[in-house]
């Protein structure tokens, strides 16, 4: 079993492509074309796994709702300090800022993309 992608239902197609490339640094690496809607297939630079951004042609009156089921995405930096300048330059902010875990000496934050997905930063020590 081989672990391809999470899916996940944009707003706004061009806000969440700038998030995903311009701010976690992912790759775009192919769309497809489908009858309702356009798929965004992305991945990070060692073409783990993939994120799709789904942009639907119509959306649900009242647009999407995130549920109580999902929780967060998980991505790793190398220096929490230079992600948290690349924020600012880009007008962004932490809602929750960085803070140690002692007992792993990890430094962990989280911010929220355009819909309002939570995205776990880890630094790893």
């Amino acid at each position: 079993m081989k672990f391809l992608h999470t899916m996940i239902r944009v707003a706004d197609i061009e806000k969440s492509l700038d998030f995903y490339q311009n701010i976690l640094g992912l790759n775009l690496v192919r769309t497809k074309e489908l009858p309702d809607a356009t798929l965004y297939f992305l991945t990070d630079e060692s073409g783990c796994c993939e994120i799709e951004l789904t942009y639907n042609n119509t959306k649900p009156e009242g647009g999407y709702q995130l549920g109580n089921y999902f929780g967060h995405l998980a991505f790793q930096t190398d220096n929490i300090d230079k992600f948290s300048e690349k924020l600012k330059q880009h007008g962004l902010d932490y809602f929750r800022t960085p803070f140690k875990i002692n007992a792993i000496g990890s430094t962990i934050a989280f911010i929220k993309d355009p819909d309002d997905i939570q995205i776990e930063i880890i630094e790893k020590k």
